[in-house]
């Protein structure tokens, strides 16, 4: 199968980020042609939007059970093979579990769903159908990530002692404090957001990258939340002890109220032989540290480096690759994957992963709800 794959998305209209990262990095590979979607709920505004991409409009819907009902009676070899749902939490679950029933490939932004019970439904369902299915905790496609998961695959810094997880942001700060505009941001709304803010939206992006790059699974967590006023609801803040075991064990900081922070994403990982960090703000960057030799910095794109990171690095030595390139990534390996063209392990990030980060999050919620106390995952 050669030939670009028909790719439709959900959501992602106008000025969105979401949008705008994913459309790119379809294209990136040349691996997929768009060919319609819904990208606004206002049939106005969708339109408009698609003539823009310069979009043929048969294929753009007025809603997402027109583009279901009208896509079926399409013959199979016209029908779209992957939809990408960029759209609020609160429609991924409905959204994908439609999908799944007829049979189209997903990539879906996380979190997965606003449950667990929803996670572990689509997790059936892909099941039965054996379709490809991707959620997109998106920094997992940096070529450097993909070397340190190699790295400590082999036993280069030995066996896990500390993980130390951080991802800060400010944006909700000027937001927080003035109840008028907190009541009026998506993220903060429960019947849109589901139970968590913070730790739904960037603490499982932590979580699941600890898990990628260690392929250790998190066996128990104690969790202490900040909702910083009484009448809101969800999270925006918070602080996650977790252990892999009795002698292996690390935290997860993740703030949306961290003043004058960005999109302060880094890794810290320790073995008894060695560390590794890594800076989301700096991805080309993987700082190995040793107790015998100077530290030493790793970039990609050279020879030394791993098939798994050299594969999808488009650019020589010493040309930065972004988080367009790291989300193109993942485009490629579910391509790869519906093509049945050779992916290493970790290649895109799967349901099944996204169904642990749901876990994570109702567990962190209620052991903030219970007093902070240690759940078993």
């Amino acid at each position: 199968m050669s030939e670009k794959l028909r790719l439709g998305i959900l959501g992602g209209g106008g000025d969105s980020l979401i949008g705008v990262l994913h459309r790119v990095a379809a294209n990136m590979f040349d691996q997929y042609k768009i060919i319609g979607g819904c990208f606004n709920p206002d049939p106005q505004e969708n339109k408009k939007f698609a003539e823009k991409l310069g979009l043929n409009t048969n294929r753009v819907y007025d809603s997402f059970e027109i583009l279901i009902n009208s896509e079926m009676k399409l013959p199979l070899e016209e029908r779209m093979q992957v939809v990408s749902v960029l759209t609020p939490n609160f429609l991924h679950y409905p959204m994908a579990k439609k999908l799944l029933e007829n049979g189209f490939n997903v990539i879906c932004e996380k979190p997965l769903t606003t449950s667990y019970s929803e996670a572990i439904e689509l997790e059936e369902l892909q099941k039965k159908n054996n379709t490809a299915f991707a959620v997109t905790y998106t920094y997992t496609g940096y070529p450097i990530v993909r070397q340190m998961k190699d790295m400590i695959k082999n036993g280069v810094i030995g066996k896990i002692q500390k993980v130390d997880m951080q991802y800060y942001q400010g944006w909700i700060n000027p937001i927080i404090h003035d109840k008028s505009q907190r009541n009026s941001v998506w993220r903060l709304d429960p019947k849109k957001a589901g139970i968590s803010s913070c730790i739904g939206d960037i603490g499982t992006h932590a979580y699941h990258m600890l898990e990628y790059l260690t392929d250790m699974k998190v066996k128990e967590v104690l969790a202490d939340l900040n909702h910083l006023y009484d009448d809101n609801e969800l999270d925006i803040d918070g602080t996650v002890l977790i252990r892999f075991s009795n002698h292996s064990k690390g935290v997860i900081r993740a703030s949306q109220i961290a003043t004058g922070e960005e999109n302060n994403l880094t890794v810290a990982i320790y073995g008894d032989k060695g560390g590794f960090r890594w800076e989301q703000e700096n991805p080309n960057y993987l700082y190995y540290l040793t107790n015998d030799k100077p530290l030493q910095v790793l970039k990609p794109g050279n020879p030394y480096l791993s098939e798994f990171s050299l594969q999808d690095t488009k650019l020589p030595a010493g040309h930065p690759e972004g988080i367009f390139d790291s989300m193109g990534n993942i485009y490629n390996g579910v391509a790869r994957k519906i093509k049945g063209i050779k992916n290493f392990d970790g290649g895109f990030p799967t349901l099944e992963e996204g169904v642990r980060g749901m876990k994570f999050i109702e567990k962190v919620v209620e052991s903030n709800a219970k007093g902070n106390i240690w759940l078993n995952l």
